[in-house]
């Protein structure tokens, strides 16, 4: 069966009236796959699922139901992935009820890139705003993705944050792709998708229904290594997040605030509950070492990397060293001394572009001469 033929035969399963999420992996783990559900007796789906979505499946795939998901990908920034695919958030396999597909709008490497969430309030204060967005900078600074819901408040916030850093950031929407929900939000959901990413499990066309944002918020939580509460009433969605992060083993963050002020109730309750207090960036970044430490990994370049020098030209540097790239190397560690520095004064002292110095620097951890520290630091070891 062709690659189109086996993406609709998930679609049509994720599209089956009645059947939800767990009956379908029922059904995956009895058959297989989506193909072999189609083809099963209906005997033996009765066996499994209700009568009548039993009779659904055995229509046969009704083509005209995955024509608008097809012709959607038909913009190359557009994609979906299944339970099957490679690029599927791995993250969310450890989930008790993993979507079945998500659609995709923008970077699919950044699926499974060391991720942590940042939500919280609509009716975000000023100060809240202002934590959120310093909060989330800091943390794609220092290589983490961020994931919220790009809801008003402090989810945009927290986008807007971390597209200036280098981690990127993923939304996650409970509409479908089509759509821009809240419609205020429409620069920054086309900004992710052109910088960041945007998901959904839902099918093209739904609209912002109530349910929909608890499911969306399982994702949240299961795709993060972590979750950050900036500000929360006690009635917040937020804390949804927060509570299914708890039972998915994640760790929770809040910030303390006003003991009058409404928007910190929700955070003071978490804190009350087990949350770990930060006031910093730093605080989370210093907790979630492994994270932060998987996060660099994932941005190291490949042995053999192309990157453009000063005159625009293509540089190489190759896994294995000349003398030249040692002297340099040599030369680079006199510029970065025995205090730790960050990329952005190390480029200034040695006039190297990011991209050189992320390939030398690396070189220079592999042998042990310099130690890479949270936060996007860099200092040479004694």
């Amino acid at each position: 069966m062709s690659l189109d033929a086996s993406l609709e035969a998930w679609l049509a399963l994720s599209l089956t009236r009645g059947l939800g999420g767990e009956g379908a992996r029922r059904l995956l783990k009895e058959f297989g796959s989506p193909e072999a559900v189609f083809a099963a007796p209906a005997g033996s789906l009765k066996a499994i699922i209700k009568t009548e979505v039993a009779a659904e499946i055995g229509k046969g795939i009704a083509e005209d139901s995955v024509v608008p998901a097809l012709n959607w990908l038909e913009d190359g920034n557009n994609h979906i992935v299944t339970l099957a695919d490679s690029d599927y958030p791995q993250a969310l396999l450890n989930i008790p009820d993993p979507p079945l597909l998500l659609y995709v709008k923008g970077r699919l490497d950044l699926l499974n890139r060391a991720t942590l969430a940042v939500v919280g309030s609509r009716n975000a204060t000023p100060q809240g705003i202002h934590n959120a967005e310093a909060f989330a900078r800091s943390l794609s600074d220092a290589g983490l993705c961020v994931i919220s819901g790009m809801a008003h408040g402090i989810d945009a916030a927290a986008h807007r944050g971390a597209l200036q850093g280098r981690g990127g950031s993923i939304a996650v929407v409970g509409t479908g792709l089509d759509k821009v929900y809240p419609a205020a939000n429409r620069d920054l959901a086309h900004l992710l998708a052109q910088q960041g990413a945007l998901i959904s499990e839902f099918p093209l066309g739904t609209p912002p229904l109530a349910a929909n944002f608890p499911r969306r918020n399982r994702i949240i939580s299961g795709m993060s290594g972590g979750c950050l509460v900036v500000e929360a009433s006690l009635q917040s969605g937020s804390l949804i997040t927060a509570r299914l992060a708890l039972e998915q083993g994640r760790d929770v963050f809040a910030i303390p605030g006003s003991i009058h002020a409404p928007q910190s109730k929700g955070c003071h309750a978490l804190l009350k509950q087990g949350a770990k207090l930060v006031e910093t960036a730093q605080d989370i970044i210093e907790e979630l070492g492994w994270l932060v430490a998987a996060a660099r990994h994932s941005d190291r370049p490949s042995p053999i990397t192309q990157t453009p020098d000063a005159q625009g030209q293509n540089a190489q540097y190759p896994a294995t060293q000349g003398t030249d790239t040692q002297d340099s190397n040599s030369a680079l560690l006199g510029h970065l001394g025995f205090d730790p520095v960050d990329l952005d004064h190390l480029g200034k002292r040695s006039g190297l572009t990011v991209s050189q110095l992320s390939a030398m620097l690396l070189t220079l951890e592999l042998e042990g001469r310099i130690s890479a520290l949270p936060g996007g630091l860099y200092q040479r070891i004694h």
